[in-house]
């Protein structure tokens, strides 16, 4: 796993970072919507920072910043940042989310999140595995409060969470004025249960998309819908 993960345009090192390369992240970056035309765009938790490439690669935002607090992530991400075609319009912070809503003026078009996931009691020894995994190190409270800070008016905020999680997020952002725009449900195969939502946000309330995403018909077998998303990513897609 820790070789690095090349894609059609970039290729990410992910050997120091905790959270490696998923299908998560990769269809998260591949279904956020661009159709505000964001300039400015927010990766919160980047990892290795896959989430701000593929944006960097679908769009013409000209600023695109990332926030990491794992020392080793932060560094990994700011170098795949460096190395890749677009060096000039990426930058890794390393902070936490609190701290940097404290510190930060600006607000964003388009915020995109692969959260810690795992609210769970189950921890393994590997602090910096956990601290990406587990949602200790960034509530879904504090990720709620810190876009609402951080989003531009007419702004779009963009998340994959676990599918059971749904609810509870979706309370949790109306709090702070977000509303539930889009909606996607992945399922590993046709007969699995829902994994995953894939969530957008605005403080805009408009009719809610809900879709529905299956990625394998069977080990390997590619539904024609996840390789239209993924197509533009994926070496061998």
């Amino acid at each position: 796993m820790n070789k690095p993960f090349q894609f059609k345009q970039f290729t990410v090192n992910q050997d120091r970072c905790a959270m490696k390369i998923g299908t998560d992240g990769v269809l998260l970056g591949a279904w956020t919507s661009l159709k505000n035309n964001p300039f400015s765009v927010l990766d919160i938790g980047a990892g290795t920072g896959v989430l701000s490439l593929m944006i960097a690669q679908r769009s013409h935002a000209e600023n695109i910043e990332a926030l990491e607090i794992d020392t080793d992530a932060y560094e990994q991400c700011s170098e795949n940042f460096e190395n890749s075609p677009w060096a000039d319009r990426l930058f890794c912070y390393h902070a936490s989310l609190l701290e940097f809503v404290e510190e930060i003026e600006d607000a964003y078009d388009l915020i995109i999140c692969n959260p810690p996931f795992y609210s769970e009691d189950y921890k393994t020894d590997n602090t910096s595995r956990d601290l990406a995994r587990f949602n200790d190190s960034m509530p879904f409270e504090h990720l709620v409060y810190a876009v609402a800070n951080l989003l531009s008016d007419t702004g779009i905020f963009s998340a994959v969470i676990p599918f059971k999680e749904e609810e509870k997020f979706i309370e949790l952002a109306s709090k702070v004025g977000l509303f539930i725009n889009r909606t996607l449900h992945v399922k590993g195969n046709p007969d699995s249960e829902i994994k995953r939502s894939f969530l957008e946000f605005s403080f805009n309330k408009t009719k809610i998309e809900i879709s529905e995403l299956i990625i394998e018909t069977e080990r390997h077998q590619y539904t024609e819908d996840y390789i239209s998303l993924t197509k533009d990513f994926y070496l061998k897609m």
